[in-house]
């Protein structure tokens, strides 16, 4: 099954349950696939892809959350934090921080890093092997503190 098809059962089951909050965050998903399948490149959408569209909404949402929660305004936290749930729902699980530090260390070794001036090599490597499974915040600041050591 699709992430658009387990998407669109999932406004239904929402609707059934009259469940707005999780209908609205489906729908926002839903309008998120629409566009990028429509957005002129004439390429097909692949999980790859899907899993990119997810980790910006979850990225925008935490973003808002954290502004949201700094400006004290307790009712667009809850909304943003109930979608951000919802779009976590959908994506893969995430790695752990011992578990990125183990892979990092082999991407150190396999590229050659020994400082901090080669955080750029392994940050290009990283990237493309934790799209989806690791936050790039994270990811950023364990390569720091291991290219320091």
């Amino acid at each position: 099954m699709t992430l658009e098809q387990r998407i669109n059962d999932g406004i239904k089951e929402a609707m059934k349950a009259q469940d707005e909050g999780r209908k609205r965050a489906l729908r926002e998903i839903k309008a998120q696939i629409l566009l990028a399948k429509t957005d002129g490149s004439g390429t097909e959408i692949t999980e790859e892809r899907e899993i990119q569209i997810l980790t910006k909404m979850a990225k925008q949402r935490k973003d808002s959350s954290e502004i949201y929660q700094r400006e004290g305004r307790p009712e667009l936290l809850a909304k943003e934090q109930e979608e951000l749930r919802i779009i976590e729902e959908f994506l893969p699980q995430q790695m752990s921080a011992e578990e990125i530090t183990a892979a990092l260390k082999t991407i150190i070794a396999q590229v050659g890093a020994s400082s901090p001036k080669d955080m750029g090599k392994v940050m290009g490597v990283a990237t493309k092997q934790f799209a989806g499974v690791a936050d790039g915040k994270i990811v950023a600041e364990l390569v720091k503190q291991l290219l320091n050591n």
